[in-house]
């Protein structure tokens, strides 16, 4: 074949050996993970009320409102990185390559003076760069994509450094930082941060459930070969989606810079490992094929709430790691516990 056609899907609900999508409900998603969100669903809203009987400050609106502005970051790089997972890849990278992009930013529109509207779509171009590098070295050179973006995150890392001068970068309009902290809600001082992460997440969600590209990110996964088989240019989707999810990492770097008020070189290690945990914790299946954007925007907040609620309660941060941890290690039992059930 040369035209790029995905074969249609089998009525169970899991991914055809053809590496075509798997099948769709009316509104959009996979019957099974309409489940695993459901269930990820039911955990956040379980989380959510035991720390409210701990300590009722926990719903306060000061205190919600925190949490969706925590949730931002974590979330943009979520939403890219889910891409990548359902395609069968990871991404190391989102962490430090946020960090560079925020320097970007603060190079364009602080050193060199140019409009906002011009430093933030340059910035977003330059993640798109760093995206489409890791894609031709998966795709091109063949690297494996744990090599390939734990090197990205190494360069990435360094240049943030080596561009910036190892000082932050200091934003004087606020006309940037309100893009993170101002609010565009009459009366409130709800974010514009979280109203964006919304927008992006939904047009996320569109993406992949109804477009071509998200058709291909579930085919890449479920069974590359025979995808290619079938007259998919695999090389050419692979960057595709990885350039993709440098955008969410442009996006994320401006959100995080425009919150600071300024370009952290330094920042960005650990990011990427919450990132892929919010993917994890949402139902994203790390073996690819399968996934979500409504289960990775649950599994950011959860994120963000066990975070905020260990906080509250004034939980040593040591302890918020293993509890963070343990979260992870019973999301990814409970999908392999789906799978055996299955079968």
């Amino acid at each position: 074949m040369t035209a790029e056609t995905a074969p249609a899907s089998p009525p169970d609900g899991s991914a055809p050996p053809d590496g075509s999508a798997p099948p769709r409900t009316a509104h959009g998603g996979t019957l099974r993970g309409r489940l695993q969100q459901l269930l990820a669903l039911g955990g956040l809203v379980v989380i959510c009320v035991v720390f409210a009987v701990a300590d009722p400050i926990f719903l306060s609106y000061g205190n919600i409102t925190s949490v969706l502005f925590a949730t931002v970051v974590i979330g943009t790089l979520a939403l890219g990185a889910t891409f990548v997972i359902i395609s069968g890849g990871i991404d190391l990278s989102v962490g430090t390559g946020m960090a560079l992009c925020a320097v970007v930013a603060g190079v364009l529109i602080t050193d060199m003076g140019l409009p906002i509207a011009v430093g933030v779509l340059g910035t977003l171009l330059f993640g798109a760069l760093l995206g489409f590098v890791n894609g031709c070295n998966v795709s091109v050179l063949g690297l494996p994509p744990f090599i390939a973006t734990l090197a990205m995150m190494l360069v990435a890392g360094g240049l943030a450094l080596v561009v910036s001068g190892s000082a932050p970068i200091y934003f004087d309009s606020t006309a940037y930082t309100d893009i993170s902290t101002g609010s565009i809600v009459p009366g409130t001082d709800f974010p514009n941060a979280v109203l964006i992460l919304a927008a992006v997440a939904l047009l996320a969600g569109v993406t992949l459930s109804r477009t071509v590209l998200g058709r291909y990110t579930y085919a890449l996964g479920s069974n590359e070969e025979a995808t290619a088989l079938s007259g998919v240019d695999v090389r050419k989707w692979k960057i595709v989606v990885y350039t993709l999810a440098g955008l969410f990492t442009g996006l994320a770097g401006i959100l995080i810079s425009a919150r600071l008020g300024s370009a952290q070189p330094a920042t960005g290690m650990g990011y990427e490992l919450q990132a892929i945990a919010a993917v994890v914790i949402g139902g994203t299946s790390l073996n690819g094929g399968k996934g979500s954007i409504g289960g990775t925007v649950i599994g950011a907040l959860i994120i963000s709430v066990l975070n905020n609620g260990l906080q509250v309660l004034a939980v040593p941060q040591e302890w918020q790691n293993v509890i963070l941890g343990s979260v992870i290690v019973v999301a990814v039992w409970a999908d392999l516990a789906r799978k055996r059930s299955i079968r």
